[in-house]
Order: C-alpha cells, then structure tokens, then sequence
C-alpha cells in the first residue's frame, strides 16, 4: 500500500516532463556541440547519439522525419550545431534533446586530437605492417589487460572457455575509462611484458562512446602498445571504433569476443587439423616408403646391368648388329652406284647421239654454203673462167688486153687464147 501523498515513480516523472514542458525556455533551443556516440537505427531510422562539450554531454534523438531535412550526416567528432526542444522520457526518467534540425559547425576538438595524434605517430612508423608480428597458433598463456568488472573479461572468458580452456589466462586489471585509465593501461601492458611468461596480450574493452573509449587514443598507450615484446591484440569498443591502440597493435579485433576467437583456437577446428596433418604425415611416409622400394629396385637392375659378364654379352651383340647393318649398308650403296653408273652411261650415250646428229646437220649446212660459194659450180651454168699465165681471175677487158696469152675455163675444160686486135 502506498502511503497516503506519495507518488509512484511514473507520477513522478510525468510531473517532472510537464514542468519541463512549461518552461518556454527550452520549448525550443538552439545547441552547439560535438557528436558521440553516434548510431543510425537501421529499422525505425532514427538517430541516436549525443552532444558534448568540455565539461558535459546531453543525449540526443533525431526523428526518422526529420532527418531528411538535416544538411549532413554527422559523424562522431563532427561539431554541430542543432535545434530543438528539451523532453524527458517517461520510461527511465532522463531527459534528451529532441532533435527537429541539424548543420555543420566545424570540426570536434577531439576529433582534431585524434587526427593530430595518428598522423604523428603513423609518420614515426609506429603502425608499419612491417612491425606486426605473427600470433602463436596455440598461445602457452594468454595475458588481457581490461577492467576486472567489465563486460570484455566476462566476454574474453566465455569464448576462451568454450573454445580452448586449456589455455591458462593472467588478468591485469585496470581501469578502462577516465582520467587515469591511459596511465593504468600502458603501465598493465609493462606489466604484462616483465612479469609474465604470456604469449599473447589481448588489450580490451567493451563499447562506449568517443569519451569513454578515449584513454585508448592516448600517445602513452599507444607506445606502450608498439613496445611490448609480447604480440598485442587490441580488441576495444565495437567494429566501428577505431583508436589509436587498434592502429599500433599487431591485430585488430572488433570486439573483446572477437579478440578471444582470434587467439584461442577451437579445440574442434585442432582437432580436426591433427588428424588431418596425421593422415597427410601418413600418406607422405607410405609414398617415401614406395619411393625407397621402387629406387632400390632400379638401382639393383643397374646393377645387374654393369656385371662385366652381362655387359660383354651386349657389346657382342652390338658388333654382331653393327656389322650386319654395315654389310647391308656397303650392299645398297655398291648397288646404288651400279644404277648410277648405268643411268650416267645412258645419258652419256644420249648425249653424243645427240651432239653428233648436231654436227652431222651442221656440216651439211656448211656444205652447202661452201657448193654455193664454188666458182666452179658456176661453169656447169653457162659461166667461165678466164685466168692470165700466172692463173689469176681476170675480171675486166683491160686485164685481158694487157695479158694476151689467157685460158678460158668451162665446166669441161679449158682453152687457151691469145687477144689479137685492140678492138672495143
């Protein structure tokens, strides 16, 4: 039974929202700040997330419906300016800043830190990909350095128990949000690295806004992460967070879960892979084994082949072959040149057949050219000859006057005769 003027806790809150509603102050404001912790309701498309400045921070909500009016999507570290008004929520009793329209105001202050800070140290190299090292396939002893309260160890510890509880883990507790939580986590990670026999460290915490993830951007950390002998996995915050400490460690999980799936193996998936590697190692030595038998076999059969006996044998019968090949070679070449020897008779007869019907026809020709060259073949056509004593041609009248004495030359003889008149 309630006593008589109290109020239930519904009553109260609903007293507090209309007092609130009243106050025309905030009935419609105007905020400057930067975003945290920023998440979009895939489902309802809301807007979810908070505005903040030095020294405070106030939830927000920004209406599916009033999204589509807004200039920008912001991102954590975006500084805005937004208007709206001030409600508070029943359910819970806290009051947001109800979101109706939002801008650009420039960019958050620890965003710029941020920026500032990984620019610096990616140029020093601090998160070369030459500088990650490899993790153990099965970690001796694994070493997490978190908040012993916290919802990563609790995380951590589940998937490790289910995976692999073998594998015995060292906690370092620190805390992981605040102003010294920078400080306690690079000294846990000294720590991790001097007084203990780890394989692995895993670097944790559950997620939060850019706040409280913020000791894990700090620069000590980072370079505690960077020095550590031990290879560091950094499993902070959610997939979407990315701080410094997940850039300087050798992996980057997204979550705590994930980091401890990432260095426990799966009893099962071992399991699985030894018997598989064993059944490989089986068939490689059975196969080494068939190797040796079948090399032991050639090699006997050289052997046997380079016993001297044996090998007389086959150059015998290499003669043997070598001259039988010989003969028969001697015998196609001997008969090859008798048929050369015929052919090139043959041809030579054809040829001087050839070249005397030739010379036959030339010699008729010249004959004939010579018959009709003769002068004697002349007389038997009614021509003569007339010659002096000497027998010289005369072939003018005054030749003949000056010989006196000629012969006249006909096919069947000759006579003489003398010129006794100087007639015309």
């Amino acid at each position: 039974m309630l006593e008589t003027g109290s109020l239930s806790v519904s009553q109260l809150n609903l007293m507090v929202a209309e007092a609130i509603r009243k106050d025309p102050r905030i009935r419609s404001v105007t905020v400057r700040g930067e975003v945290s912790g920023f998440r979009h309701h895939l489902s309802s498309g809301h807007w979810y997330f908070s505005l903040k400045d030095d020294e405070s921070s106030v939830s927000c909500v920004m209406f599916r419906q009033n999204t589509f009016r807004a200039q920008m999507r912001p991102r954590d570290g975006d500084a805005v300016q937004v208007t709206g008004y001030v409600d508070v929520y029943p359910k819970n009793g806290s009051y947001q800043l109800y979101v109706t329209g939002l801008r650009a105001g420039g960019t958050g202050d620890l965003f710029i830190r941020y920026e500032e800070l990984k620019n610096r140290l990616n140029a020093e190299g601090l998160f070369a990909p030459e500088r990650k090292r490899m993790l153990p396939m099965v970690p001796r002893k694994v070493a997490v350095v978190t908040s012993a309260s916290g919802a990563a160890l609790h995380d951590i510890l589940n998937v490790s128990g289910m995976r692999n509880p073998s594998i015995p883990i060292v906690l370092i507790p620190v805390s992981v949000q605040g102003e010294r939580a920078a400080g306690e986590i690079a000294a846990g990670i000294r720590k991790a690295n001097e007084q203990t026999d780890a394989e692995v460290l895993i670097v944790a915490r559950g997620g939060g806004s850019a706040e409280d993830l913020w000791c894990f951007n700090e620069e000590t950390v980072a370079r505690a992460v960077a020095g550590s002998r031990i290879p560091v996995v950094s499993g902070v915050g959610h997939e979407i967070d990315t701080t410094i400490c997940d850039l300087a460690a050798d992996v980057r999980a997204s979550t705590p879960s994930n980091a401890a799936e990432i260095v426990f193996p799966d009893r099962k998936e071992l399991k699985g892979r030894t018997r598989a590697l064993a059944l490989l190692l089986y068939k490689a030595a059975g196969a080494q084994i068939q190797a040796g038998v079948t090399k032991t076999r050639e090699t006997a059969l050289r052997l046997s082949a380079l016993r001297p006996g044996r090998q007389i044998a086959e150059l015998n019968a290499r003669c043997r072959l070598s001259r039988g090949n010989l003969i028969h070679a001697l015998d196609n070449r001997l008969e090859n040149q008798a048929g050369n020897l015929r052919m090139e008779r043959i041809r030579m007869e054809n040829a001087m057949a050839r070249r005397m019907d030739a010379a036959a026809t030339q010699t008729g020709k010249i004959r004939e050219r010579l018959k009709a060259m003769n002068p004697l073949g002349m007389l038997e056509r009614g021509y003569v000859l007339v010659q002096n004593r000497e027998g010289r041609v005369l072939t003018e009248r005054k030749q003949a006057l000056e010989a006196k004495d000629m012969t006249v030359r006909f096919a069947d003889g000759s006579v003489n005769v003398t010129v006794t008149t100087d007639g015309e």
